[in-house]
């Protein structure tokens, strides 16, 4: 049959008309995560998937998008332009943000609104086995990366550097993301770097297996007099076998991190992405071991700022919110 230019335009109004009624059947929910070498960007993958399995709005399919971003500090602000509808936020920047501190200084995002805390992230400070550096005080004079701009590091760096009687001018300074900076480490490029995320980190994992490296220990008074200054980290222990040929446990720090919504995200479509998380938690765990640590025990867990109205319903209704 010949197809003329009715029958052409015909066709592609019917696909328009088709394509928009499967839109109107569906929900859009976007994550914000973080670089691929490390820990938010498989974890929001999957609870993409988990949602989008699981969750539905009034007959309607909510359907879950993850997106590699900028992690804590970029996440935050995304979340109060209301660019995305959620994202994974270490709990110190979370606060940060709410309260308008540190990176935030007198710029608070008050529509920040918490769906539940997720799992601890650890502080890991890395270098080469052979690079001489084993305390924060032997970082004088070497360079170190403190993350993807817009990346909690940052502020974490220079606390560290500060409680160790160092400042930022002392060491020689590196942005790049977990994966960039794992390979300048095994390319003689770069000293050190400080990795904040749930462990094992990928980066460092792919990294151990051809080099040997070290993860500094974080301890002492020095750490002692930072608690006091970031109340939401807490000193742990980095397992032993962790990664390869780190065979003791490591003193260090670890923070958690939290699914963040903003005050934009309806009420109930909050409850049921809530929902899908913590009623299939064990899910989570099948892409990474930190999946594990999500539990509903632990998800009221979020600091300073409120948990979004629909995940407080969900909440109660499992009764760990009175």
């Amino acid at each position: 049959m010949r197809i003329t230019w009715k029958h052409a335009v015909l066709c592609v109004a019917v696909a328009a008309a088709a394509t928009t009624a499967i839109a109107q059947q569906r929900v859009f929910f976007g994550i914000a995560t973080g670089g691929t070498g490390g820990t938010y960007y498989p974890l929001g993958g999957m609870l993409a998937q988990l949602i989008s399995n699981k969750a539905t709005l009034d007959g309607k399919k909510i359907t879950a998008t993850a997106e590699a971003a900028g992690a804590s500090v970029a996440n935050a602000k995304l979340l109060g332009t209301k660019e995305i509808e959620s994202a994974f936020v270490a709990a110190d920047i979370l606060d940060a943000a709410f309260n308008g501190k540190a990176q935030f200084d007198k710029q608070p995002i008050k529509g920040l609104r918490a769906l539940g805390a997720l799992y601890p992230e650890t502080v890991q400070l890395v270098t080469r086995a052979d690079s001489g550096i084993n305390s924060v005080k032997d970082l004088k004079g070497k360079s170190i990366s403190s993350g993807a701009p817009g990346s909690g590091q940052y502020q974490l760096v220079t606390d560290l550097l500060k409680v160790n009687g160092l400042s930022r001018s002392d060491v020689k300074e590196d942005s790049s993301s977990f994966t960039q900076a794992m390979d300048k480490i095994k390319d003689g490029n770069l000293h050190a770097t400080l990795i904040t995320g749930g462990v094992p980190v990928a980066a460092i994992t792919d990294a151990a297996q051809s080099h040997s490296l070290k993860i500094i220990p974080l301890g002492g008074p020095e750490v002692g007099t930072l608690l006091k200054e970031q109340p939401y980290y807490t000193r742990v222990q980095l397992p032993a076998n962790t990664y390869k040929g780190q065979t003791a446990p490591v003193d260090t720090l670890a923070v958690m991190a939290v699914w963040t919504a903003h005050d934009g995200v309806p009420d109930n479509i909050a409850y049921e992405v809530t929902k899908a998380l913590y009623e299939n938690v064990a899910i989570m765990g099948q892409v990474h071991v930190q999946g594990k640590n999500i539990t509903l025990a632990n998800a009221t867990a979020v600091g300073s700022v409120p948990l979004h109205p629909g995940a407080v319903r969900y909440f109660k209704e499992k009764g760990v919110l009175k």
